[in-house]
């Protein structure tokens, strides 16, 4: 008898905790998402150093409020669960834990600091379990399956990306090279200049090196650039030029391979916002009985 008022209650726990189709689940989840964003307010907050020195102590308690809070959630939701490992290994399991480890850290001397704790925002994605969208969490399993299968032409994207840096670097290297070479060698004749003058004309090839020449074609080819290497010559200035281009062409290729293996895998299904009890998956089909992973009956 008092197993079975045991196996009642961890299951009402489970409802509250894990379910968001009950009232009370909705409200429990609610109230969670407000405190993990206050918690990563005060968190910001503390590394104001005009709000540290007036309210530092106030914001140090309410972290550890917080963090008190969320450990004894963390013991609930392990009690709840059929098997505690499951939960604690699975992707929330771990996200709670390290949410609260930085405090405990920095309190025993461990070092560390409680900033990390920041990584809690990450428990926001729950908000997709309140507003009933958990098929969200079956989109990105999805891209990340159609992601894995266009691997191999994603590894020959990147490899034919880093030949065409190598090569575009080392032609710069050369074409802005031989250009400040033969700068030098046309003004051998003439009077030699100062230390001052030799010292801007040896500055003026930013492409000291292959290596050096390979970053600023990376930088060029993702079209990100800083400006730090220019090149000075007409040759190098139209290779510039084309290596921009070639990097606008080339950011769709890799969109294109992982959108084509969604299209190719895309069932349109009913997901309900179900958790199984056992291994914690998600993203079931509204008339599934059992678990689409470990099988256990839901």
């Amino acid at each position: 008898m008092h197993s079975k008022k045991r196996a009642a209650w961890r299951e009402r726990l489970y409802d509250v905790i894990f379910e968001a189709d009950t009232r009370a689940g909705q409200l429990f989840d609610i109230g969670l998402l407000i405190a993990i964003l206050l918690s990563v307010t005060a968190i910001c907050l503390e590394t104001v150093a005009g709000v540290q020195k007036q309210y530092g102590s106030r914001l140090n308690t309410a972290e550890w409020i917080f963090t008190c809070l969320f450990s004894i959630e963390y013991i609930l939701r392990l009690i709840a669960v059929r098997r505690p490992l499951n939960y604690a290994f699975s992707f929330y399991g771990i996200i709670d834990l390290v949410s609260i480890l930085p405090a405990y850290t920095v309190l025993l001397g461990l070092g560390g600091t409680r900033s990390f704790a920041v990584v809690r925002s990450f428990r926001l994605l729950r908000v997709f379990r309140i507003l009933k969208l958990i098929h969200l969490t079956s989109e990105s399993e999805d891209l990340g399956a159609a992601v894995w299968k266009a691997r191999g032409k994603i590894v020959v994207f990147l490899s034919v990306v880093l030949i065409t840096v190598t090569i575009a670097g080392t032609l710069m290297y050369e074409i802005e090279g031989a250009g400040s070479s033969s700068e030098t060698e046309s003004s051998s004749n003439e009077p030699q200049p100062s230390s001052e003058e030799l010292q801007e004309t040896s500055e003026e090839t930013q492409f000291t090196s292959i290596p050096q020449s390979i970053y600023w074609a990376v930088v060029t080819m993702t079209t990100v650039g800083y400006g730090d290497i220019v090149p000075q010559t007409p040759q190098g200035k139209i290779v510039s030029a084309i290596l921009i281009l070639v990097g606008y062409s080339l950011i769709i290729v890799p969109t294109g391979f992982v959108s084509a293996e969604i299209i190719d895998s895309k069932i349109s299904t009913g997901i309900s916002n179900q958790t199984c009890p056992y291994c914690m998956a998600e993203g079931h089909l509204r008339d599934a009985q059992f678990c689409r992973k470990c099988g256990k009956p839901l």
